[in-house]
């Protein structure tokens, strides 16, 4: 295996296994942890790395992280939203996803519609 493919995993284990420990002191630095860039910076190093840095790659793939933002922050505003209103973990998820796919489908049919290219 390449380092490249089994960082992000270990990254992602050790945010995880962080977040768990940060919780018990604070909820406000777990939720900042918990959205630190983490796999961004490592996507940004394999397509950097496979691309041989190539600035056309870099602004395409840099571009696609801030609009991936979007549906991203759509499904920690609906999370929100649900966990106010008193539900529960499943449908705080659900809330979530729900919101992140619309915004996943409202990218795409900018993008057929030539709007994000």
């Amino acid at each position: 295996m390449r380092t490249q493919d089994v960082l992000p995993v270990l990254v992602s284990v050790m945010v995880i296994i962080l977040i768990a420990v940060i919780e018990k002191q604070s909820k406000t630095i777990a939720a900042i942890t918990a959205v630190m860039p983490v796999t961004a910076p490592l996507a940004l190093w394999i397509v950097y790395a496979s691309s041989g840095g190539e600035k056309v790659a870099m602004s395409e793939f840099t571009f696609g992280l801030v609009i991936g933002l979007i549906p991203t922050l759509g499904f920690a505003v609906a999370a929100w939203l649900a966990s106010r209103a008193g539900m529960k973990l499943g449908p705080i998820l659900l809330a979530g996803y729900a919101a992140w796919g619309v915004g996943i489908l409202l990218i795409a049919i900018l993008r057929n519609l030539s709007v994000w290219r």
